[in-house]
């Protein structure tokens, strides 16, 4: 089976596993998933599974990435907020669907690759950072969303922070990376009030705290 067969495959099995929002089944259709795997698994690119990357990451189950891209709900006026840049895909589905995205990545050898694959596929609209993820980024806030590609024990209230009070909304995995308990929680803030709801349950690699790694 072709790429092209495999992708599309993909995309009838995310809409039947409840990805029905058609924005978002769009830009994971135009957003070339085995750029942004290692060469080992090209053949896997379209597959509905997590898949190993450098420096100890993954790059997220198909699935999972339209969960909770969907569960943001995003307009093209949306500015956008990505903690964990990891391979960059993610990302290039947001930029897809928002009119912004500034994504924060510690490790500094996985965000020069992400970078040149938004050159090398004209995403524009992508702003990166080498830094702590839990500090989020300040001098851009607030954001109209957030979304955490890493399992953190709480929900980081530097994040909360630079959410926009106007609706705003975040979308990240809490519970113990370790003991792989995790639940992928929506936190919804308007006027100061924050409002939390339970998804669905996933297994992400730690949100880890500190300063970014070095090459």
């Amino acid at each position: 089976m072709n790429q092209d067969s495999r992708r599309i495959r993909l995309i009838m099995d995310l809409r039947n596993s409840g990805v029905t929002d058609t924005a978002v089944l769009s830009a994971m259709e135009r957003t070339p998933r085995e750029l942004f795997v290692e060469e080992s698994f090209l053949d896997q690119a379209w597959a509905n599974r997590a898949l190993p990357i450098s420096c100890g990451q993954t790059i997220s189950q198909p699935l999972i990435v339209g969960q909770m891209t969907q569960a943001l709900e995003l307009t093209d006026r949306h500015k956008v907020l990505e903690i964990g840049t990891g391979s960059g895909y993610q990302a290039a589905v947001l930029s897809r669907l928002c009119r912004r995205v500034y994504t924060v990545e510690r490790h500094q050898d996985l965000l020069a690759v992400a970078e040149k694959r938004f050159t090398d596929l004209s995403l524009h609209n992508i702003t990166t950072q080498a830094g702590d993820g839990w500090k989020g980024w300040p001098r851009q806030a607030p954001f109209d969303r957030i979304l955490v590609t890493a399992a953190a024990p709480v929900v980081p209230q530097d994040l909360v922070a630079q959410l926009t009070d106007d609706c705003g909304i975040m979308i990240l995995p809490v519970g113990d990376a370790a003991a792989l308990d995790q639940m992928v929680v929506r936190v919804t803030k308007t006027d100061g009030r924050l409002d939390s709801e339970q998804l669905f349950p996933v297994r992400f690699v730690p949100l880890v705290e500190g300063a970014p790694s070095n090459p």
